[in-house]
């Protein structure tokens, strides 16, 4: 009965927006509504629902080709934009990541009340919120590219001047191929994309949320899928989060990829999220 009542509050206020064709596989974009937000996503595929969290002032439009690879090997995923990009919009203030995954968690409930949550960077500790808040929810969690538990400052700085609007093409060319791209991984189609309002509201909301009520991710198994050549997560911290959660954790590495790991391989991360999904309890 609980998870029917958590759906059930969850789901008020959900509906279809429209459906059309994409590249690849056809979407349907739908909106939900989380008390004054409403969340704009697609869904895409037939199976087990996936959903996937962008990372710190970015959409998950841009997943589409990751998308597509997963919903080939047999699962729905959907792709929900934060508050601040496309049709999502809500209280921008004064939030914390218990209101971000609440805004994830409603379309969950619209799409069936269970999935794997798959965070991309800034977005694994949504994931992780999730599945501390709603672990009835929650079949399991994705850190896609999640950082390591200490980073070089220049990482995050490096981020800040790409949101900054002053900042020239070389300037943040130069951050993405620090921060986000391996060598010989073209980062020109993150030039642009990013959204320096979403990016503030979503640092000041990890500042205002106490880590103790996420960092466990409640008791749903983890992927750990990190990508070879990542700043944020050096190989010496491979094993950090296996080390502090135990068996509950898969640790996987795609090489030839950096922070950016579902923009540079979409295919492979994909292949490597469907590989473990596969094995967990139906």
């Amino acid at each position: 009965m609980h998870i029917q009542r958590k759906i059930a509050a969850l789901c008020a206020g959900a509906m279809m927006v429209l459906t059309h064709a994409v590249p690849g596989q056809s979407a349907d974009l739908k909106q939900v509504k989380n008390g004054d937000a409403t969340i704009a996503y697609s869904v895409r595929g037939d199976g087990p629902l996936i959903v996937m969290i962008a990372s710190t002032g970015r959409g998950s439009a841009e997943f589409a080709p990751f998308a597509d690879q997963l919903a080939k090997r047999g699962y729905r995923v959907a792709l929900p934009e934060p508050r601040g990009i496309g049709e999502s919009h809500g209280p921008m203030e004064n939030v914390t990541f218990h209101d971000f995954g609440n805004d994830f968690a409603a379309v969950i409930a619209a799409e069936g009340g269970q999935a794997i949550v798959a965070g991309h960077a800034y977005g694994q500790w949504i994931a992780k919120t999730i599945a501390s808040d709603h672990p009835d929810m929650t079949r399991g969690i994705v850190l896609l590219a999640g950082g390591a538990k200490k980073w070089p400052a220049e990482l995050s700085d490096a981020i800040t001047m790409i949101n900054d609007p002053a900042s020239t093409k070389e300037q943040k060319l130069a951050g993405l191929k620090l921060a986000f791209f391996a060598e010989g991984n073209d980062p020109t189609h993150w030039l642009d994309g990013w959204y320096a309002a979403v990016t503030k509201s979503q640092r000041d909301a990890r500042k205002i949320t106490k880590q103790e009520d996420w960092w466990a991710g409640g008791t749903a198994p983890i992927l750990d899928l990190q990508a070879g050549s990542d700043p944020f997560r050096p190989e010496s911290s491979r094993m950090e989060t296996k080390d502090e959660f135990g068996d509950r954790v898969t640790v996987a590495v795609i090489a030839n990829a950096s922070h950016a790991l579902p923009a540079e391989k979409p295919v492979e991360t994909a292949n490597a999220i469907a590989d473990w999904a596969d094995t967990l309890p139906k």
